[in-house]
């Protein structure tokens, strides 16, 4: 097998003789690029993001930021990737080298004080620079709305990042002010042609291994042989376990790459999403054909970790408080779950067991996700946290209602941040379904969805607080398909 290697700013590297644990953080800065910076450690701040050559939506390839800090640089292996110091353009001998137009802006604009974010910032907005559907925005007035400039550039590209001393209207002003890509522009061009294929990786060290199959059905093989393997997708959850728990294992066996766990197809009667596509991909891909994850997406974590997180790991890590779970137990989904022997679909109700716990065997890998069609025409999600973005929820609440000629028909509520593990709130949908949606019975429902589950108290709510916002969270729903209506 050939050694594991990367290619960093145009240039490969051997990616021994690192741990098999990591990061692509740590690997870069012993190598002498100290561009990228650890700040946070668990994919909040933004310090460390690199640019990974994908594959496109639009274009063969799509230069994606991520966090550095999470992804273990083995699972690069055979991959390419852009740092702030690759962004600009080697000058001559004993000249200086060029600013990218990004780097030129936010030195133009002030958008940099102590400078410690501003290479996070500087691959972050290069990765919307070279966005290749990004064009002028426009709101109803006819103007730009906050969050979108008159170039078209997109702000959430930037939630992922952290600014403590500059503040952000300098760093806003250098994002709206950059143009278009020129055509010589080497990384532009670079996004035409095909991204670099996934290999198969071995990479052993320190009595433990990264690994990586070709196929599916390679990967359940071994995942037979070693049921005590980590399995990781975008490491977004176990990279920060590596780094705050400082954990380690034995085996770990990436799927992010695997064509099989890669596909969204849309039939006549459900929606199969690929538990490894990352939900950039399938936000990008779906394009708002199902609305209920359309609202999700926006308010899961951050750009950068929507660029790697994946639908199977959220669910594979059965925390309570992942944000898609309520949502696709409002859409009636179901997980396909794939072992070495075969394949069975388990409807998501039926999936958690207990804390962090599910029905899923040892050995077995969430191939995708199954929504059935068609959806219903009523759909919400409320993510009650103490930040608008980048957040975890204290509450989530996940509405899909069928509401005829005034008749509630049917009503399906997923909950999240309520009980051991996300619910449906099958007491609220019954008091719902065959009456009036009326504010009287919305009254009446909402007292019932108020003690849906058994609230908790944490760091992040407490138990009176969670009953509270469940119980407000249904006359909002009422209140927004009345104003709709109305409008």
């Amino acid at each position: 097998m050939v050694a594991a290697r990367i290619t960093v700013n145009g240039e490969e590297k051997p990616i021994s003789p690192a741990a098999p644990h990591t990061t692509v953080l740590e690997f870069l800065r012993e190598r002498g690029l100290t561009g990228t910076k650890e700040g946070c450690a668990e994919g909040e701040c933004g310090a460390c993001s690199v640019l990974v050559a994908r594959p496109g939506v639009n274009k063969p390839t799509d230069w994606v930021a991520v966090n550095a800090c999470l992804v273990p640089v083995a699972a690069l292996d055979g991959q390419e990737i852009i740092t702030s110091e690759g962004l600009a353009t080697a000058g001559e001998p004993g000249k200086p080298a060029t600013l990218h137009p990004v780097q030129e802006e936010m030195a133009l604009r002030g958008g940099s004080q102590c400078g410690y974010c501003t290479p996070g910032f500087v691959c972050s907005m290069a990765a919307e620079y070279y966005r290749p559907d990004r064009c002028a925005h426009a709101d109803t007035d006819g103007g730009t709305d906050a969050e979108h400039g008159p170039n078209g550039f997109d702000l959430h590209a930037l939630s992922g990042n952290l600014c403590r001393c500059t503040g952000y209207r300098p760093i806003r002003d250098a994002a709206f002010a950059v143009g278009a890509p020129t055509d010589e522009d080497p990384l532009a061009q670079r996004r035409e042609q095909a991204p670099p294929a996934p290999v198969a990786t071995e990479y052993t060290r320190d009595d433990s291994v990264f690994l990586r199959k070709g196929t599916l059905a390679e990967t359940l093989r071994l995942l037979r042989e070693r049921p005590d393997a980590v399995v990781v997708a975008g490491s977004t959850d176990w990279g920060v376990e590596v780094n705050i728990r400082s954990r380690r294992a034995d085996c770990v066996v990436a799927v992010d790459r695997l064509a099989e766990l890669r596909e969204l197809r849309v039939e006549s009667d459900h929606i199969e999403i690929g538990a490894a596509l990352t939900l950039t991909e399938i936000e990008r891909r779906l394009e708002g054909a199902v609305p209920l994850l359309a609202e999700l997406f926006p308010q899961f974590a951050s750009r950068l970790i929507r660029n790697g997180a994946t639908l199977g790991g959220n669910l594979g890590t059965g925390s309570p408080i992942g944000d898609s779970p309520p949502v696709l137990l409002a859409l009636e989904a179901s997980v396909l779950l794939a072992d070495a022997d075969g394949e069975r679909e388990v409807p998501l109700a039926e999936y958690f067991t207990g804390y962090r716990q599910s029905v899923r065997r040892p050995g077995e890998l969430i191939r995708a996700v199954r929504i059935p069609l068609p959806l219903s025409p009523v759909a919400a999600f409320h993510k009650i946290a103490k930040r608008r973005f980048d957040d975890i929820s204290s509450v989530a609440v996940a509405f899909a209602l069928d509401i005829e000629h005034g008749i509630v028909r049917k009503a399906r509520i997923g909950l999240g941040g309520v009980a051991a593990t996300p619910i449906r709130a099958l007491a609220t949908e019954a008091a719902l379904e065959g009456t009036p949606w009326t504010a009287e019975t919305v009254e009446a429902a909402a007292r019932i969805l108020q003690d849906e589950g058994t609230p908790m108290n944490d760091h992040r709510a407490s138990a009176a607080y969670r009953s509270a916002m469940l119980g407000q969270s249904l006359p909002k729903l009422y209140a927004q398909t009345t104003e709709a209506v109305s409008s």
